[in-house]
């Protein structure tokens, strides 16, 4: 029998859903091989990569012939199949239910207005050369701090991490999304001490590759501060 290979999974670390999958396999040793796609060049759009995934877009998971697109789907699936400390998903019912509740919550809200505030500040005046739509922009920040008084007052109001008294991939997906302003040089919990707090039990509960993951987001925020 053919030795079972780990999964391979195909992210550019710009995109917030990428680095949150690549987060659970580093900080769970989980064996897999990263392909990198440059969605800033197309490489998603090339026809070897739309036969992988038709909708043009990462991350992409193949494990053995099964091909799987969506972080969420992604990241609970690694979690059931390989031996992951049961945590980052629990097959408990109701804790269970904690992840996918915030998971089905965090698709529209902490997701979309995040990226919403990345992509007025830096996405859209990079590749257009247009000055920043502070009007647009205040709308974003507005909606995603509705958004922060959420995490604060429904999910992390009695507990250390999202769903529970453990990092969970929600946790992972939530982060993410909520460094991604930051490639502005905007951080947004720079007033949310409870915030603050929680993220950096996630940056201890995963190590070194919370920087590492990151380092594509810090270099996109350097080069602006450098062009300023």
């Amino acid at each position: 029998m053919a030795a079972r290979r780990g999964p391979q999974l195909y992210l550019d670390l710009l995109s917030q859903p990428c680095r949150a999958v690549l987060l659970l396999l580093e900080a769970t040793g989980t064996p897999h091989t990263v392909h990198s796609v440059a969605l800033r060049t197309g490489e998603n759009r090339t026809p070897d990569f739309t036969k992988l995934n038709p909708m043009q877009k990462v991350p992409v998971m193949e494990d053995n012939g099964f091909i799987l697109t969506e972080s969420d789907a992604i990241m609970k699936y690694l979690a059931t199949r390989y031996d992951v400390p049961e945590h980052w998903y629990p097959r408990q019912p109701e804790r269970r239910a904690r992840v996918d509740e915030y998971t089905a919550w965090h698709q529209t809200n902490t997701r979309p207005h995040s990226a919403r505030v990345f992509i007025l500040e830096v996405l859209l005046p990079g590749q257009t050369g247009s000055p920043v739509d502070e009007v647009r922009l205040l709308r974003a920040l507005s909606q995603l701090e509705d958004t922060l008084d959420k995490l604060e007052s429904m999910f992390l109001r009695r507990q250390p991490f999202l769903c529970g008294d453990d990092i969970s991939v929600a946790d992972l997906l939530a982060v993410c999304e909520i460094m991604q302003p930051l490639g502005g040089g905007r951080d947004v919990l720079q007033q949310r001490p409870q915030l603050q707090r929680w993220r950096s039990r996630v940056q201890e509960a995963v190590g070194e590759a919370f920087q590492r993951a990151h380092a594509v987001l810090y270099a996109v925020r350097d080069r602006r501060k450098a062009k300023l």
